[in-house]
């Protein structure tokens, strides 16, 4: 059987198992094994079955993804969402839009402890949404606000994506995690500054409001929330001075959040034990869908399907900047579909030859990547950050209004990636400068 049909029928049958509701991580395994099931025989198949998810949970490199999701979970067990927007709410609510940029800021530093888009999404869908209203802020652009800024969680590190991006094209995970901070920085930076514009040219999207909170009421906020961003300058200073691997900082940094969560809540009574349940089971979830990938990755580089997709596709985008926009467009479709790791596990095994054969800089596309993974989640019609906001609003909003209210982010999402493709300093520049060091 010619590789190319290999490659057709895999994807269909991807697609069909997707379709019929069979866990991504689930489906790619299928299709890889079966694959080398029919092309190889059941030796090699079997052998690889046997051999590379073993390899896969034994990899130190990977520590860090178990590490990331525990922060995540214990700085959401142990309110710490709340508190910074609440802090956020405080600081910058006498702004115009002030409501607006504290979701903004608030996501960004949330995203900096949580590696989820739905779970950010969600978390201040519940929390700041009821205070827009209450101030009489435009329910669409509220709900536009907290989707796109749900979006940073891909970008700014500690991010589970370029981990899981970092591991499957062999590239330093290290290198990947420091290169999201300035995309990340200037994502909210453009985020701020629309906001800012649109409030301007239509005061209605944000009555002011008048309720000042006192220096003493702001700063007293401010240090509940001190150790958050210490523990992340230590976890990324850390890894940026190559003072310890990002396994290493993945540790640091997960225990420094459940010192912070039991001073918090006073002891582990009542949610300790449910939160490292949820990060056993978010972590198991990850290494499914990430064994699975590199099943079906293993399969299509053993039966040469690979290198006819890299010629196929070379033939028809055979310059970086085509080729960027078909992949542009594949991930546009696929939000529409699958979470962020999903789409990054089922594409790069097509992708990320093409990009070595094209010769672009691997860093650079994996933040130019994860920017189109950020765009695709909130584009509608059925963006998956869409439908996370509508599950966590109920019957206070429709799907209208969080499209209509979405639209001026994308926009601005469009303007950021411009400037990341225009402007690939703004991604290598700190990862190269690590190397320097």
């Amino acid at each position: 059987m010619e590789p190319l049909t290999i490659a057709f029928l895999a994807g269909g049958c991807l697609f069909l198992f997707l379709a019929l509701g069979i866990p991504v991580g689930v489906a790619m395994g299928l299709v890889g094994v079966g694959g080398m099931l029919l092309s190889l025989g059941p030796r090699l198949a079997f052998g690889q079955l046997q051999t590379l998810p073993f390899a896969v949970v034994n990899d130190y490199s990977l520590a860090v993804l178990p590490m990331f999701v525990l922060m995540g979970v214990l700085a959401e067990a142990a309110g710490v969402t709340t508190e910074v927007f609440r802090v956020a709410e405080l600081w910058l609510r006498r702004l115009k839009g002030g409501l607006y940029q504290a979701v903004i800021v608030g996501s960004a530093v949330f995203a900096a402890i949580s590696g989820s888009t739905a779970v950010n999404a969600v978390v201040f869908t519940r929390i700041a949404f009821p205070e827009m209203l209450r101030y009489g802020y435009s329910r669409s652009l509220s709900l536009g606000a907290i989707a796109g800024a749900g979006s940073f969680a891909a970008m700014i590190p500690p991010s589970i994506t370029m981990v899981i991006y970092a591991v499957m094209t062999e590239q330093s995970v290290g290198q990947l995690l420091i290169a999201g901070v300035i995309p990340g920085v200037i994502t909210a930076a453009v985020y701020l500054f629309g906001v800012r514009i649109l409030v301007g040219v239509m005061p209605s999207l944000a009555p002011p409001i008048h309720e000042a909170a006192s220096r003493r009421e702001k700063v007293r906020a401010l240090g509940r929330i001190w150790p958050i961003p210490v523990l992340l300058m230590l976890v990324l200073g850390g890894i940026y001075a190559g003072t310890f691997p990002p396994s290493a900082a993945g540790a640091v940094g997960a225990f420094g959040t459940l010192l912070y969560a039991l001073v918090r809540m006073k002891g582990a009574r009542g949610w300790l034990i449910p939160a490292l349940q949820d990060a056993a089971f978010i972590s198991c979830i990850l290494f499914i869908v990430l064994i699975g990938g590199l099943l079906l990755s293993r399969m299509l580089v053993i039966v040469g399907v690979i290198d006819d997709i890299v010629l196929g596709v070379t033939a028809i985008a055979d310059t970086p900047l085509k080729f960027m926009i078909m992949a542009s467009i594949v991930y546009l479709i696929l939000g529409c579909f699958l979470d962020t790791t999903s789409m990054m596990v089922v594409t790069l095994p097509f992708f990320f030859p093409v990009v070595v054969e094209l010769g672009i800089d691997p860093i650079w596309f994996g933040i130019v990547l994860v920017k189109l993974i950020e765009i695709s989640v909130v584009t509608p019609p059925v963006g998956i950050n869409l439908f996370a906001v509508m599950g966590a609003v109920g019957d206070r909003a429709s799907f209208g209004d969080i499209y209509k209210g979405v639209m001026p982010f994308i926009l601005f999402d469009l303007v950021v990636l411009a400037l990341l493709v225009f402007i690939p300093g703004l991604a290598t520049w700190l990862p190269q400068q690590m190397l320097a060091n």
